[in-house]
């Protein structure tokens, strides 16, 4: 699902509220987890999961096509890690499942 889905939906069950203002109330929303991740806080929606920012040291890699060793810049990059409620509805056995490879 991305963003404007999210609205649509939203939109959809709540239609006492102006679209305009749920655009602003997600945007807001995400705007401050960006926010918090960047100052290096934890964020958690409880029953969802937790975001948090890992640390990648810098290190030696290559490159793919000719093989040659190139040096990767230390780096911070977001975590997600989901909730044990949403975790829990994506593994009970009447959840819809994707295409599996056989």
């Amino acid at each position: 699902m991305i963003k404007s889905e999210l609205i649509q939906k939203i939109a959809a069950t709540n239609q006492h509220l102006y679209h305009r203002d749920i655009e602003r109330i997600v945007n807001v929303i995400f705007d401050e987890i960006v926010d918090a991740l960047a100052r290096g806080d934890r964020v958690e929606l409880r029953g969802f999961g937790a975001f948090t920012v890992k640390h990648r040291a810098a290190r030696l890699g290559r490159n793919p096509r000719t093989g040659t060793p190139v040096p990767v810049a230390e780096k911070f990059v977001p975590f997600f890690k989901t909730g044990k409620e949403l975790r829990e509805k994506l593994n009970a056995g009447d959840a819809p499942r994707g295409k599996r490879k056989n």
